[in-house]
């Protein structure tokens, strides 16, 4: 039915054959004979075809992440329509799921990464973190024992396989803006696709480099403290110190500062003061203590 055994297409990514493209010779040793020993989704598509651009890297993704318990083996059907026309496929994209040389599941259409993923898992059972999750808990705990090295390269070798990974792009970004480069973070921020730039990690590293780019503009923390202690109604004064202060990483004071000016004049600045410790929080993070005594000191304040 496949033909004959041809020559193994090359493989079209790093992960020690996981994805490679077929041709009509190529099917029986990359479908057929590789199925014997594990499960092979074969992807139908063809150059023209929008949809199939957008399932590709998303299977491809989902395909990685299942730890080589299941290969994806693609092909283009204007070059080998055999294939397609003998299973009967009329519409693409379309994957097949081979098991034990036969075709035993399917589905049409770009859909997301969690019903792939659940596809997939109905061939082989429960999946685990992968071993790009494994890779990235590893860097943050590395990271957090003091050893920015060995996190650099755990978050590297991540996206050496997976280059969009946000949690390995803003881990990196995160490492570098505490190294004191924050060029080198701004430039890995911008490896995450445009669609995702909003990602809440991405983002608390985005506005943590913000921060420190005013902070470096408003001089030392001794000169504002004396500003505001000759007005304290200088609230700009207070703002700026509030700013040092968390360069300095004396969060609760910086706070205090600002909720001081939420006290006395809410619409100072256009709600300035409210939303720079909107920012604060963002860039912290959700779970740090400082935030979630801020948070707190907020709502009193704004709801009291």
């Amino acid at each position: 039915m496949f033909g004959n055994t041809g020559m193994m297409a090359a493989p079209a990514a790093q992960d020690a054959g996981l994805v490679r493209d077929t041709t009509t010779q190529g099917f029986r040793q990359d479908v057929i004979t590789e199925s014997m020993t594990q499960p092979v989704l074969v992807d139908f598509w063809a150059p023209w075809c929008g949809p199939c651009k957008q399932l590709t890297p998303v299977i491809e993704k989902a395909v990685k992440a299942a730890g080589g318990k299941v290969k994806l083996v693609k092909m283009n059907i204007d070059e080998h329509p055999q294939i397609a026309g003998q299973l009967g496929i009329q519409s693409i994209p379309a994957v097949i799921a081979f098991s034990k040389g036969q075709p035993v599941d399917g589905f049409m259409g770009a859909v997301p990464e969690g019903q792939i993923k659940q596809f997939i898992e109905k061939l082989v059972g429960p999946l685990g973190p992968g071993p790009s999750a494994e890779m990235i808990e590893a860097a943050g705990a590395a990271a957090a024992a003091g050893d920015p090295a060995s996190a650099m390269e755990l978050y590297a070798a991540v996206l050496t396989q997976e280059p969009a990974n946000l949690a390995a792009i803003a881990g990196m970004a995160k490492l570098q803006f505490d190294m004191g480069d924050l060029e080198a973070a701004k430039q890995i921020l911008a490896l995450a696709p445009e669609d995702k730039a909003g990602d809440a990690a991405l983002s608390s590293v985005r506005a943590a480099i913000e921060l420190a780019e005013q902070a470096a503009a408003l001089g030392d923390v001794t000169g504002l403290m004396k500003a505001v202690e000759a007005n304290p109604k200088d609230h700009q004064a207070r703002f700026d110190l509030a700013l040092a202060l968390n360069a300095h990483n004396r969060r609760d004071e910086a706070v205090d500062h600002l909720i001081a000016i939420v006290k006395a004049d809410r619409k100072w600045n256009d709600d300035g003061a409210r939303k720079q410790i909107v920012q604060f929080f963002e860039a912290w993070g959700p779970m740090d203590e400082a935030a979630i005594s801020g948070r707190r000191k907020l709502s009193t304040v704004l709801f009291s």
